[in-house]
């Protein structure tokens, strides 16, 4: 699945380098290219505009001057035969005849030479300038529609390369779902998450006349307190299950893992002593390191004072003693653990269905050893082997008595989840819920939203906001 995913990561990778980028940039060019002719054709057009205007306003003073002439020519002729004008007056409204019919012919001249100017431009307009812009954006147009058509060949190259390959991705996930034998997954689980201990031996006939005595297996769940009483009480509300229903120990955790079943134990101890292991490898991986370079710094001084390294690898030497003892530690530890776990020969004889109710001799004491709570409980913790990973089932909700987790905050659903998957919980948008478990790391908050509802919801979902003074709550700074 995350082949598969990942080929889809190329996909969107090889369009958004291929093709988005280029055609936002081409876009911006179409788009600077198309303000241009839009900006010439309004130019264009205005220029048509201010030429018209030219033309009427000619149009109107050839007009106004010819009728001027007109009526000059009519009061000339009508001093010219009224005889009780003087001839000086007659003089003087034929010159004024005269001068209007000066001007009428050059309006007329200018009216002439701007018709003819205004038609030119006309043309040009309509046939040589207007085409050209139209030709401009139809070529940008189709050098637009070519583009799309050129990226979608693209999409449809990138999207080919991947097919053989998702094609496999395919074929690999029928192959790993075919794969799947759940008799190995449920044995995985049982190895992860076993405990190591015995079932507890049958409990012997004993007369009212003596004290009830039970037969405590060398295996037994209970830790004896060496009175020979029995811890366990059966029938009512009692507090001490049967195991795997066990109470869960809240307290902390000791050092050499004694609170843990024995098998349990022993995962945690080997993982110590590797994680160990690994830090006297590096401290000494870097004790080597300052050697060469003081026999370096010896051979060339000029590059260094030798002495100045001595402080750092007495530090260092320090480290991997203190190491090492932490290290023998936990591996007498480990060494008393694997003493006292069962044959491996026995577990596959008990898992088989073949167990003849006889436990190893040593479980009890190491049974007595670890540290249990009044109620014969124990803490149960997750393996962290990276042989299997799973979600181990809770079952201190089904069968325990103990109260329910108390809220440390409340929280808003910021969007609505469907919760299908066993241990989530369905939330619609902005519901107010308790929080009773912050996020752990693993993206999940649990949350609750009457006293029988209760669940997990991604933490992205959600807004939590926190009690301070609520048990439980972190104080962040």
């Amino acid at each position: 699945m995350n082949d598969y995913a990942g080929q889809h990561e190329v996909i969107s990778e090889n369009m958004t380098s291929q093709i988005t980028t280029d055609l936002a940039r081409f876009v911006q060019e179409l788009k600077q290219e198309r303000k241009s002719n839009f900006h010439d054709g309004r130019k264009a057009q205005q220029h048509m505009e201010t030429c018209w205007k030219q033309l009427e306003s000619s149009k109107r003073r050839f007009e106004r001057d010819c009728k001027e002439a007109d009526r000059a020519q009519q009061y000339f002729e009508k001093m010219d035969a009224d005889i009780n004008v003087t001839k000086a007056d007659v003089e003087k409204a034929r010159q004024q005849a005269q001068i209007r019919h000066q001007m009428a012919e050059d309006s007329k001249a200018d009216y002439s030479s701007s018709l003819q100017k205004f038609n030119q431009e006309q043309h040009e307009y309509y046939h040589t300038h207007i085409p050209s812009i139209f030709q401009k954006i139809q070529e940008m147009e189709e050098r637009r529609i070519v583009r799309i058509g050129e990226s979608m060949k693209t999409y449809a190259e990138v999207d080919r390369q991947v097919i053989p390959i998702i094609g496999k991705c395919l074929d690999g996930i029928v192959k790993a779902a075919e794969a799947i034998n759940q008799k190995s997954d449920s044995q995985l689980v049982i190895e992860a998450y076993k405990s190591g201990f015995e079932p507890p031996g049958d409990i012997e006939f004993e007369d009212y006349t003596q004290p009830m005595k039970r037969t405590v297996s060398d295996n037994s769940l209970s830790n004896s307190r060496g009175d020979g009483k029995p811890e366990l009480k059966f029938g009512g509300k009692s507090k001490g299950k049967l195991w795997p229903f066990i109470k869960k120990n809240k307290g902390a955790t000791p050092e050499d893992f004694s609170n843990l079943p024995p098998e349990q134990r022993r995962k945690k101890l080997q993982q110590k002593v590797d994680e160990l292991n690994k830090e006297i490898q590096k401290e000494m991986d870097q004790r080597d390191a300052i050697t060469k370079m003081k026999d370096v710094y010896l051979k060339n001084p000029q590059m260094g004072d030798p002495a100045s390294l001595d402080h750092k690898l007495t530090e260092v030497s320090q480290n991997i003693e203190k190491l090492r003892l932490e290290a023998q530690k936990f591996e007498a530890w480990l060494a008393e653990v694997e003493g006292r776990l069962p044959a491996r020969g026995e577990q596959a004889r008990r898992q088989s269905g073949m167990y003849d109710g006889q436990g190893a001799p040593t479980a009890n004491s190491c049974a007595q050893d670890r540290e249990s709570s009044p109620d014969g409980s124990y803490t149960e913790e997750r393996s962290q082997e990276n042989e299997v990973k799973v979600l181990a089932t809770d079952f201190d909700d089904e069968f325990d008595d103990e109260e329910p987790l108390p809220a440390i905050g409340t929280c808003k659903a910021l969007y609505t989840f469907e919760g299908q998957n066993e241990g989530t919980i369905s939330v619609i948008e902005g519901e107010i819920l308790y929080v009773i478990e912050e996020d752990k790391g693993d993206g999940w908050t649990r949350i609750r939203r009457n006293e029988d509802e209760e669940g997990y919801v991604p933490t992205s979902y959600v807004e939590v906001y926190l009690d301070k003074n609520a048990k439980g709550a972190k104080t962040y700074i």
